[in-house]
């Protein structure tokens, strides 16, 4: 007797429980990341204001590598998940363990350009002369962590590609807490200042990877995959990897771009931008978390030889980051008096930042879609056609951007500028979706 075809209700049901299954979590462990920062910045500030200059530039520059490094968990992820779906957890787990050696190599190549050059790397972010000694020693000593921190990604990377987002929580969960509790003892408690807090980062990243590292070792040993460098893997990985380097580095360029022209408008407009950019990337969290489980579900599904799953699920994804980026632009525009009050008492400040504010809210249900669609395409292993489309966008936003200061708006015509950018993103990104090119089924694209 054969099994009567799912109720389109019933697909839309599954693939709910799918999405939330693996974003909730995911949601957590992004959000746990940033805390590492903030609870570094609470213990430090009582140190005294060079000391909390110092952490900034450092933070800055740490933060920096790590979103640069991101692909190691997005390709991860995507070739994970693929190995995944076509019924081959040996070989899953093998593909990981090749983004996680990778991640040690670029770990190592890190620390030996870092550490001699952190001084310089200091003063190209303008520290002053009271902070430049606090950033090189927080910086110099949190370096040594960097290999950690890779693994940290890549290992997320394997895990989300095993459908697995809950130990990745459960891992920054704990890391944060470690974390906080080894900077008061070592900054108040042994007495070492500001080192003490780099430190007390650099154990807590060191444990989070060991933690990984015996979840994937034992993954390992029980479907009998290998644990050695293998370099052709390495190198697969790494050519994986370049194009969805190229994207992260011109979104970064945007990023940049818009602080340096918010800048130019004035004092009261880069503190309002800043303002707008913590809520744009607190809000970034609540997206990608959709987006990750779309690298992992559309990563399994074309693994799987089941491109009508895939274009299934792309589609209840579309509507979930459409309806999320719904809730979160009415959120800001309820909320947008008290969450300035939060940050500033200047009415300036506030006056520039509230017309911005609802740009922001606007452009919302576009971002949810892009971020969507952008986790479709990672999870299919689009890489290329992501960092081509966005070096266009790059190229689209670039030249309006720089036009705001000369035609006026302030920063609302920035932010403007911002939305324009998505639109660009999520024409680029709906076209690909479409055309179908993405749909390559198989273990391997």
């Amino acid at each position: 007797m054969t099994q009567a075809p799912a109720t389109p209700k019933a697909t839309r049901r599954q693939h709910d429980r799918e999405i939330v299954a693996l974003a909730v979590p995911a949601f957590g462990a992004l959000v746990a990341e940033p805390l590492f920062v903030m609870a570094d910045s609470a213990i430090v500030g009582h140190l005294g204001t060079a000391q909390l200059a110092g952490l900034g530039v450092a933070s800055a520059l740490l933060t920096t590598a790590v979103s640069v490094f991101v692909f190691l968990a997005y390709a991860t992820t995507a070739a994970v998940a693929r190995r995944v779906g076509a019924g081959d957890l040996p070989a899953a787990i093998r593909q990981g363990m090749d983004g996680i050696w990778l991640a040690l190599l670029i770990g190592a190549a890190v620390i030996a350009v870092a550490l001699p050059t952190a001084p310089s790397l200091v003063a190209l972010f303008g520290a002053s002369d009271t902070a430049a000694p606090y950033a090189t020693t927080y910086l110099r000593i949190s370096v040594l962590g960097i290999p950690a921190m890779l693994v940290v990604l890549a290992a997320t990377g394997v895990l989300r590609g095993l459908q697995n987002t809950r130990t990745p929580l459960y891992v920054a969960g704990a890391g944060f807490i470690a974390n906080g509790l080894l900077n008061v003892l070592l900054v108040y408690g042994a007495g070492l200042g500001i080192a003490g807090s780099a430190w007390g980062t650099v154990i807590a990243q060191c444990g989070m990877a060991a933690v990984y590292l015996v979840v994937v070792v034992r993954g390992a040993r029980r479907h009998g995959a290998s644990l050695r460098p293998d370099l052709a893997g390495i190198r697969n990985s790494a050519q994986a990897g370049v194009p969805l380097l190229i994207r992260t580095l011109s979104l970064r360029a945007v990023l940049m771009i818009a602080t340096a022209i918010a800048a130019r408008l004035g004092d009261a407009d880069i503190a309002a931008h800043q303002i707008i950019l913590s809520l744009w990337s607190l809000l970034a969290f609540a997206l990608d978390a959709i987006a990750i489980a779309g690298q992992a579900i559309i990563g399994r599904y074309l693994g799987a030889d089941d491109p009508a799953g895939a274009r299934a699920a792309c589609r209840r994804m579309v509507q979930w980051g459409t309806a999320v980026g719904v809730v979160l632009g009415l959120l800001v525009v309820a909320t947008r008096p008290a969450f300035l009050a939060m940050f500033t008492g200047d009415q300036i400040v506030k006056d520039a930042a509230l017309p911005a504010l609802v740009i922001v809210a606007l452009a919302q249900p576009v971002c949810g879609i892009v971020y969507v669609l952008d986790g479709v395409l990672m999870g299919a292993g689009d890489g290329p056609y992501l960092a081509w489309a966005m070096l266009l966008t790059l190229a689209a936003f670039t030249p309006v951007a720089l036009l705001v200061p000369a035609f006026g708006g302030g920063l609302t015509a920035l932010w403007a500028a911002m939305t324009l950018m998505m639109t660009v993103r999520l024409v680029t990104l709906w076209l690909r979706t479409r055309s179908g090119r993405w749909i390559v089924t198989g273990a391997t694209r």
